[in-house]
């Protein structure tokens, strides 16, 4: 189908709840038709929607078109008040992003971590709680990215006695970007009713399938290097040491992209804000499309996790090794959680993690500078949240043109790490200060081991690549 809300203007649809109704029943109704059809279709009920008022299929679409024209959405002002953490390091555009985001009449609380920067709609490292509501852009595009780590109980000197046996290991058990395994591995998540019961992703279960165990591009990796535990972590009954471990970044892949450009269609059609917040569009969960969503986001999520658990396993085989530990944490997400008075609220964390009382997570810093294993001390101010990264200082544009590649090179040899793919707005000089990030939030999470990465793998070389 893949009819889009570009396609009902196009046709004649004017920007308002119409074309969000129309999406909605292209997806119910017609997921199996050709767009050309559904549009020809439409565009009968577009000229003369009274004579569809009584089709089963079409009458939520004729009644949209024939309802009076909703004003603008109003935000409310002032804005509410939100904790800055790190403010000294965030952008002027990343503050404004978040305060428009607190000036929606959905929204309850708000927090900016202190690895934030701008993004669309809430800024990266934005955490926004709403009543009842959910925000495609404020989840983000790659639904259910996520940070996997797994731990081995062997000696640290195979990062420099077998580098390249490592090396082939990692290229070998990788794909990124466009890149995919030629027989992918079956997993459980294709069982799932989602598949089957909603059109966008019934749609999207191939390329799924396709894309199992793979990467995204940009600032994803999987990676080899050394971990600290200074802090026992009980849940795995791993002790204070050193460990090598295996670290990998990446999210939903294209099953998430679509779902996200779907119903972030759906909610800025049916939900008229001011242009400053039209990325910030939201679902009503008790609407038929919130629901549809929320079902879709977790699958994504869940998708996003088993591809890591695929690299994981590929990595572990190749190795003949047995990891003692998995930790995992994820971002770009919404969660059902509640408040200091017991109430439900919607919590979004885009480029945000969770932090309640006791959660594990993985803060990474660049492809040269430590991560940090953390437990969340759960603090309300920050929504229980903490940072998912170490934020970038700069956009991939000017890191390109200001970024020399001897720079680069000079720092990842300083750092003793070996870099295979990647470009330079990957460059560690893009991303700001782990250890200040750190600082900044020492109040929200404890810090049980570090993490320094000594192989990289990232999207952009596939020189020692074997077919599966």
């Amino acid at each position: 189908m893949n009819l889009t809300g570009t396609d009902l203007k196009n046709a004649g649809f004017a920007e308002g709840k119409a074309i969000g109704a129309a999406l909605q029943v292209a997806t119910k109704e017609y997921a199996d038709t050709d767009r050309e059809d559904i549009l020809v279709l439409f565009s009968q009920v577009l000229k003369d929607p009274a004579s569809f008022l009584a089709d089963e299929k079409l009458s939520p679409l004729a009644k949209a078109i024939m309802a009076p024209v909703n004003d603008v959405i109003a935000l409310s002002q002032p804005g509410k008040p939100y904790q800055v953490y790190g403010a000294e390091a965030i952008e002027q555009g990343a503050l404004s992003q978040m305060e428009t985001a607190m000036k929606l009449p959905v929204t309850v609380a708000g927090a900016l971590m202190p690895d934030a920067h701008q993004g669309y709609g809430l800024p990266i490292g934005g955490v926004l709680a709403t009543h009842n509501a959910v925000i495609p852009y404020g989840v983000g595009v790659d639904i259910g990215c996520r940070m996997c780590m797994t731990l081995y109980a062997i000696p640290t000197t195979v990062l420099t006695e077998k580098m390249d046996d490592l090396k082939n290991i990692l290229v070998n058990n990788t794909r990124f970007g466009v890149a995919t395994f030629q027989k992918p591995k079956d997993d459980a998540i294709f069982e799932r009713k989602e598949f089957s019961e909603l059109a966008i992703v019934r749609e999207l279960k191939d390329r799924a399938w396709q894309q199992i165990g793979s990467s995204g591009g940009g600032n994803h990796f999987v990676e080899f290097g050394i971990v600290e535990i200074v802090n026992p972590v009980n849940e795995f009954n791993v002790a204070p040491g050193i460990y090598v471990a295996l670290l990998s970044h990446s999210g939903s892949r294209g099953l998430g992209a679509n779902i996200a450009r779907h119903y972030t269609d759906i909610a800025m059609n049916v939900c008229k804000l001011p242009q400053e917040a039209k990325h910030l569009a939201w679902l009503d969960l008790d609407s038929e499309a919130g629901q549809e969503y929320w079902l879709s986001m977790n699958l994504a999520g869940d998708y996003a996790s088993a591809c890591h658990h695929q690299i994981h396993a590929r990595v572990a085989a190749a190795l003949r090794e047995t990891p003692v530990a998995m930790i995992e944490n994820h971002h770009n997400f919404a969660w059902k959680e509640k408040d200091a008075a017991g109430n439900e609220i919607i919590v979004h964390r885009k480029g945000a993690t969770p932090a309640g009382a006791g959660i594990l997570g993985i803060i990474p810093g660049s492809m040269a500078t430590p991560g940090f294993i953390v437990r969340g001390k759960g603090k309300a101010a920050s929504i229980n949240s903490a940072s998912h990264g170490a934020g970038r200082t700069m956009s991939r544009t000017k890191a390109k043109q200001t970024i020399l590649p001897g720079q680069v090179n000079k720092f990842l040899k300083q750092a003793g790490v070996e870099l295979i793919g990647s470009g330079l707005d990957e460059a560690p000089m893009a991303y700001k200060d782990i250890h200040q990030v750190m600082n900044s939030q020492k109040d929200l999470v404890d810090i049980l081991g570090t993490f320094m990465p000594k192989i990289v793998r990232m999207c952009g070389d596939e020189r020692f690549k074997e077919v599966d």
